[in-house]
């Protein structure tokens, strides 16, 4: 059964596992505490409201996503393939998060992607699962497997602010390319999604000490 990240005590398992498995962790747990779980609604909900945040600030993603909301009320995958193009224009979607946003509900309704199956299986075929429909990247299938599923083994190696994190935690020469961080990452399972919460934490942590020290 795949072992899931739902709880603090979760998050407190897998920072000892971490510390043991590389002790490069240890100052960077005593520099973030507990991250936060950052858990969100599954299903297609949950994969649209990744696929609105691509690429957007936090601010403009909630601003889309509301006005998806609104427009595509209530917002399942029959409603989507039933929208015509105004709709999907009105719901501030662009032309490539709609074309995804149709692909994902094309794919759910015809069979071809089952949520409930994604729920105990593992991250590979999670990743593998999702990238197979079109509009569907590494990204947005690694923060579905993360947040959506709570997956203990998740892991965003794509991540522009998970590699810039294990730049400075680890002292690496140059921010780590995705094939790279993956190589490293390998070393941290299959404690991979705690250490991507951590990787996150100590980012904002590095961003809030630039904007004292600014």
């Amino acid at each position: 059964m795949t072992q899931l990240i739902t709880t603090e005590a979760d998050l407190e398992d897998g920072m000892a596992a971490l510390a043991v498995l590389d002790p490069r962790w240890l100052p960077v747990i005593a520099r973030t505490g507990i991250p936060p779980l950052r858990r969100r609604e599954g299903g297609f909900p949950g994969l649209a409201a990744i696929i609105v945040s691509q690429q957007l600030s936090v601010a403009s993603a909630r601003a889309v996503w509301a006005r998806v909301e609104t427009v595509l009320s209530p917002l399942t995958p029959e409603r989507v393939l039933a929208a015509d193009d105004e709709s999907m224009r009105l719901s501030g979607l662009s032309r490539p998060k709609q074309r995804a946003m149709r692909a994902v509900a094309a794919a759910v309704a015809e069979g071809r992607l089952r949520f409930d199956h994604l729920e105990d299986a593992s991250a590979e075929e999670v990743h593998y699962r999702l990238t197979a429909v079109s509009g569907i990247g590494p990204w947005t299938a690694d923060i579905y497997l993360l947040f959506c599923l709570g997956h203990r083994d998740g892991f965003a190696p794509g991540d522009l602010a998970i590699q810039e994190a294990a730049r400075v935690a680890f002292d690496l020469p140059a921010r780590p390319g995705a094939a790279a961080l993956e190589a490293l990452a390998e070393g941290w399972r299959p404690w991979r999604g705690v250490a991507a919460r951590l990787l996150w934490a100590y980012y904002a942590a590095l961003k809030a000490r630039e904007a004292v020290n600014a």
